[in-house]
């Protein structure tokens, strides 16, 4: 427990520092958001000289943190450090890999955006095909390198709240889920992205509930015999607590962001803290065996998708739009909303989706022990 508060204390402390110094070198480097023609143009002219790229402080805080927490493990006892390393694992390379990766890929579009003075960036085909390759590698990372008791990082069964032992897909059908979650997590969350503190404060809820996952696992982990034997409930996880320091420490750092980053915005995260976030928001899903729970507990990232989709099906199919305007954010201030109110309502729906998984989540492991008891 120690080593997960100390990072997402570290983690806190350090982007609320280092947002900051981001803000002076980005600006000073007029690394701007380029502002769209097309939409709620005047709210947004306000925004024009806001530097972007901000993904870059949380993504070192979050890093440096991690250490600062694997500092903690060091000093357990050696029977705990038998079923948790002090150094890195192969979920902390996976996790921590897929986070850095996809954020240098998000850098290298906002810098693209910076350097020409558009939107555009990197090209769809060119983003798409970077976050397949990057979620084709760390997905056989997570399934083809067994530790000595031979668990992988990754399941080749299908998950909700836990392994669904009856819906196996193999180690190519489990890659290729990966790539497809890595992917679709990434676009959702930089879908998400757009107003003030809308896509950072969402993030802090869904990668905080996978803190709370990841640490309840490992107090209830099956590799544990301590626990166990006898247990009427247990996790058959890898490196659960480190999937809660990395979780708490990316949701800390986050939280530390949005200090600089909520309405009005001193910085925006831009692809880099986007691409980033989705794809450890995916990895979290895989390490904790909780697949299809991320589409309840990223609720508001799955809304964001689902209109867009409808939009561009309906333009295609029919002429005709749905809404004012895609990602959906932007169709209420078209509306006449205020972004803020946009903002808070939208993270009001984003507590729920994390209230509703993190209940089923709890609901599961009641039901099994509830029943053990009376039994």
């Amino acid at each position: 427990m120690r080593a997960v508060i100390v990072a997402a204390f570290a983690a806190f402390i350090l982007s609320i520092l280092l947002t900051p110094i981001a803000i002076k070198v980005f600006t000073k480097l007029r690394a701007d958001q380029p502002i769209r023609s097309e939409g709620p143009v005047p709210p947004h002219l306000a925004k024009k000289g806001t530097p972007t790229m901000g993904g870059v402080a949380f993504i070192l805080a979050t890093l440096l943190a991690y250490l600062a927490g694997h500092l903690v493990l060091s000093t357990l006892p050696d029977v705990q450090l038998r079923l948790t390393p002090a150094g890195p694992t192969a979920t902390g390379i996976v996790l921590l890999g897929l986070f850095l990766c996809t954020g240098a890929l998000g850098f290298l579009d906002d810098y693209l955006k910076v350097s020409k003075k558009n939107s555009l960036g990197l090209n769809k085909r060119g983003k798409l095909i970077g976050q397949a390759l990057v979620g084709a590698v760390f997905g056989v990372i997570a399934l083809y390198f067994p530790n000595k008791a031979g668990g992988t990082v990754g399941s080749t069964y299908l998950s909700f709240v836990k392994e669904i032992y009856w819906l196996e897909i193999g180690k190519v059908g489990a890659v290729l889920l990966f790539v497809f979650v890595v992917m679709s997590m990434s676009n959702a969350v930089n879908l998400t992205d757009g107003l003030d503190g809308l896509a950072t404060g969402a993030s802090v809820m869904v990668i905080g509930a996978y803190a709370l996952i990841g640490f309840w696992q490992y107090r209830h982990w099956e590799a544990d015999k301590a626990y166990s034997v006898g247990a009427a409930y247990s996790y058959n996880v890898r490196d659960p607590l480190e999937v809660a320091i990395i979780a708490a420490a990316a949701a800390g750092a986050l939280a530390g962001f949005l200090w600089w980053n909520t309405s009005p915005a001193r910085i925006f995260m831009g692809d880099t803290g986007a691409l980033a976030l989705g794809s450890l928001i995916a990895g979290l899903a895989y390490a904790t065996n909780t697949v299809l729970l991320v589409p309840i507990l990223g609720l508001l990232f799955l809304i964001i998708v689902i209109t867009w989709v409808m939009q561009i099906g309906s333009f295609r199919m029919t002429g005709r739009r749905i809404f004012r305007m895609v990602p959906l954010q932007h169709h209420f201030e078209l509306a006449g909303w205020s972004e803020v109110n946009i903002v808070v309502r939208f993270w009001i729906i984003a507590g729920l989706g994390v209230a509703i998984g993190i209940g089923l989540f709890y609901a599961d492991f009641l039901r099994v022990v509830t029943k053990g008891v009376s039994g």
